[in-house]
């Protein structure tokens, strides 16, 4: 025990800790991954930012909430709102850094 807390309870908070900070480190691989559900409203994009910002509405005050790097690619929605392009549910991208691959964009 350390601090009076048993040991088991340590590692349970280790280990919670740690797949928090996966989590926080790869949220702009998990943006891009399943973001959409692939349906006729989706498309794939590639971004063209050297970093590109992920906000959680249409507008460039809102919450950053994850990040994209130059060339990755990501599923989005054919919706446009202020200049940003939805991704997924709460998660919004410039339209102007992100280039059409493929779909209906």
């Amino acid at each position: 025990m350390f601090l009076g807390i048993p040991k088991r309870a340590l590692i349970i908070v280790a280990i919670l800790a740690g797949v928090g900070l996966i989590y926080v480190m790869g949220t702009d691989k998990q943006v891009s991954e399943g973001a959409t559900g692939g349906g006729s409203d989706s498309c794939r994009v590639t971004v063209t930012a050297d970093v590109l910002n992920v906000r959680s509405a249409p507008d460039t005050g809102a919450e950053i909430v994850g990040k994209f790097n130059q060339n990755a690619e990501t599923n989005a929605l054919a919706e446009v709102q202020n200049g940003f392009r939805k991704i997924a549910d709460n998660k919004w991208a410039k339209t102007e850094y992100l280039r059409p691959v493929s779909g209906n964009c």
